[in-house]
């Protein structure tokens, strides 16, 4: 078959997560002797702010790790009807642009593939408006990427037509480097963003790392000049923006790494871990993460990672992971176990393709009769 995925960016990871999943699906898809196109807009703000800041260095982390993956740029003048004439399957990320995903669902009327509207964030809760824009009339299905995201969706009207499609690890990438010599003690790899977990960070992280003084770095993006000061402060090396093929070496340095949810993924979507969580456990580092409720039952948690349920306790659990090889080694071994057997993006394709089959339609990308 051949899938089209609309994505913001595929190229870019900079503050930008789904492009770590749709890389995984994309790599098993072709694995598999399917098609897998990505098409991303010639604006796409991840991209462009890599390229500010990283230049075309931004980029080959991508490249060298994804050398089977086809992306193709789109501008305005852009003939998207030819390239979705032969496709079977469509999935419209919702970080673009309404009028567009309104243009491709038109295009559904004069051709046979399905289409499916991919929503992995929270702005179905947080910014009611902004999902609102979008005319999903033509649309197939909604594939959301958590339970309570799904709800969202059936109680619009969708009903059985939404599907929950988790995110997951792309375990060829992610998995345990056992050579590489250990550099430090913590590793987050965390964008501040929005302020959507300020006071988490400085609970969970920046407070727990000056009580333990344990050797901590943190990689990622958009931190203003407040948020570098109080790393500093604390004595947390700011490593800055890291290409996410490049994560599970850093993971693989460092003894422990910490969750922080966005306080969204508490509060109002409760079950959602977000990437992270997957990434760091094929990765085979022990996690430690602050409270966030797994209604789904996706994990174990107090096994397959530990739970914090304020700094007091985070403090606790570093020193106990840091000092007892035993529960150092219990986690990440049940941790992969959890990944392994559940969560990879093998997994979430065989997901994909019997949703696709739902619809009647075969491997082959035909209807079924």
């Amino acid at each position: 078959m051949k899938f089209v995925f609309y994505t913001h960016s595929l190229l870019s990871d900079w503050n930008h997560g789904n492009a770590h999943f749709l890389r995984g699906v994309m790599r098993n898809l072709v694995s598999r002797g399917h098609e897998a196109l990505a098409l991303e807009p010639a604006d796409s703000w991840s991209r462009q702010n890599l390229m500010d800041e990283q230049g075309e260095a931004g980029t080959r982390s991508f490249r060298r790790a994804y050398p089977e993956l086809r992306v193709v740029i789109y501008g305005s003048a852009f003939d998207h009807a030819a390239v979705l004439a032969d496709a079977d399957v469509v999935v419209v990320h919702e970080w673009n642009d309404p009028a567009l995903v309104s243009d491709i669902g038109r295009l559904r009327h004069d051709h046979d593939f399905l289409l499916f509207f991919h929503d992995t964030h929270h702005r179905a809760v947080s910014a009611r408006r902004e999902i609102a824009a979008f005319r999903l009339d033509d649309y197939d299905g909604v594939l959301a990427f958590g339970e309570t995201l799904s709800e969202q969706y059936r109680g619009a009207g969708w009903g059985d037509r939404v599907f929950t499609w988790h995110e997951a690890a792309d375990d060829t990438l992610f998995r345990p480097l056992p050579d590489v010599e250990k550099a430090g003690d913590l590793v987050w790899v965390g964008n501040w963003g929005d302020d959507e977990r300020s006071a988490e960070i400085s609970e969970f992280l920046v407070r727990p790392v000056q009580r333990t003084g344990v050797a901590a770095t943190v990689h990622g993006v958009r931190y203003p000049p407040d948020a570098l000061r109080r790393l500093s402060e604390a004595g947390i090396a700011f490593g800055g923006w890291i290409a996410n093929a490049d994560v599970p070496a850093a993971f693989a340095r460092h003894r422990l790494t910490v969750h922080i949810p966005r306080r969204p993924y508490v509060e109002s979507l409760p079950g959602i871990p977000t990437i992270r969580v997957f990434e760091a456990l094929a990765c085979g580092i022990p996690l430690i993460s602050a409270p966030w409720r797994d209604s789904e039952n996706l994990f174990r948690p107090g096994e397959d990672f530990l739970v914090a349920r304020n700094g007091t306790e985070m403090t606790r659990l570093m020193r106990a992971v840091l000092n007892d090889e035993d529960l150092r080694t219990s986690l990440v071994e049940n941790g992969l176990e959890a990944i392994r057997t559940r969560h990879t993006c093998r997994h979430r394709v065989d997901e994909l393709l019997a949703t696709v089959a739902a619809f009647g339609r075969s491997s082959a990308g035909r209807l079924i009769a």
